[in-house]
């Protein structure tokens, strides 16, 4: 099973037709690696404030 999101409202589901709205979705690809990450710092910094809170 494969997570899969509606073409409509956008929401997610594991079903064929959306729970929502009764739209159909489409299987989601995970995001892109890449070992070159920009962002990786911010976030990092971010998970480790949200820890510390």
């Amino acid at each position: 099973m494969r997570i899969r999101k509606c073409a409509n409202c956008g929401a997610y589901t594991l079903k064929e037709s959306c729970t929502r709205c009764g739209g159909a979705t489409f299987r989601v690809r995970p995001a892109k690696f890449s070992p070159e990450d920009r962002y990786g710092k911010y976030r990092r910094m971010m998970k480790a404030q949200e820890t510390s809170v």
